[in-house]
């Protein structure tokens, strides 16, 4: 079997399409086609077909990429280690974060510390990109996670917070039952479905709605409505008594923080530095995450 063919294919399946991984490669759209045309015939069987979402491997691409795919990875982890004199990772890791998220931006900056000859490469964004044809290494995502494909790492767990500002309740009062809220303006999350405190649901009728919670906290800052804010995004303006903690007998449900990578992927040495790393700051990010307010947990559920 022709290793090179079987790089090309492997980095087709990971790309979603021959175009996308002969720009990935530098290698020309034509010649990549003949190597993947030369492999199947090889091997006496159809290995890619075209769909409307790009290229995708047939069942025995599929079953020839999950064995061949490791060993690619590992190989060419084998041959960075024998190039490398010095102990140092070098590469590029991709990564996928959600907007807003501040702690991460800090978690960064201390790895490329660490590691200087990793490059990063983040992409920020609230749609639910794949993973393979978006060519990202590790998502962080925070929610449910229901994804057969992908490996999940469950980091840390917390609450959001409910916040008004002081100005705001000096005029109106503070709330002090969750019907209460109803003589309140409003801001919240987009793709909000109500807030639910504790045992009851608020269908708040916001004057703004948006998917940024900085311009959420600053409008809960200028005193014109109350919002959920994550609680990185509220501590230190709880602490500093420019926001006000509000109903915390009735908290919100809790969020949890995943790394997500694909389970057909064998992780790189980068990879799983990352992962390790990530783990290491676990403490410090639940930290990040702790307010006034409602406690933030660690994985193990024990409330900082």
């Amino acid at each position: 079997m022709d290793l090179n063919a079987v790089r090309m294919f492997v980095s087709v399946v990971q790309a979603g399409s021959l175009s996308a991984a002969a720009e990935r490669a530098g290698v020309p759209l034509p010649t990549l086609s003949r190597r993947i045309r030369e492999l199947e015939r090889q091997l006496n069987v159809q290995l890619l077909e075209r769909s409307v979402r790009g290229t995708r491997p047939t069942d025995a691409g599929a079953r020839l990429y999950e064995h061949a795919g490791r060993g690619i990875e590992a190989l060419a982890e084998a041959e960075q280690a024998v190039a490398s004199d010095q102990a140092r990772l070098k590469g590029r890791l991709r990564l996928s974060l959600p907007p807003g998220y501040e702690p991460w931006w800090e978690l960064l900056s201390a790895f490329q510390q660490r590691y200087p000859d990793i490059r990063l490469h983040v992409y920020t964004s609230e749609r639910r990109i794949d993973l393979v044809e978006d060519g990202i290494d590790v998502a962080l995502r925070v929610g449910a996670i229901a994804h057969e494909a992908m490996v999940a790492r469950r980091l840390l767990s917390y609450r959001h917070v409910l916040v008004a500002a002081p100005s705001l309740l000096a005029r109106l009062g503070a709330p002090e039952s969750v019907a209460a809220l109803d003589r309140f303006p409003c801001a919240a999350w987009a793709q909000s479905g109500g807030w639910q405190l504790g045992a009851q649901t608020f269908q708040p009728q916001p004057l703004l709605s948006t998917n940024d919670y900085a311009h959420l906290r600053s409008r809960a800052l200028a005193g014109e409505a109350v919002t959920e804010l994550p609680p990185f995004l509220a501590a230190a303006a709880i602490r500093a008594g420019h926001l006000v903690a509000l109903l915390p007998e009735h908290p919100l449900p809790e969020q949890h923080v995943h790394l997500l990578y694909p389970s057909h992927r064998h992780p790189s040495a980068i990879v799983r530095t990352y992962l390790a790393f990530c783990q290491e700051r676990v403490a410090t990010l639940a930290a990040a995450c702790a307010s006034d307010a409602p406690a933030a947990h660690d994985p193990r559920g024990i409330a900082r």
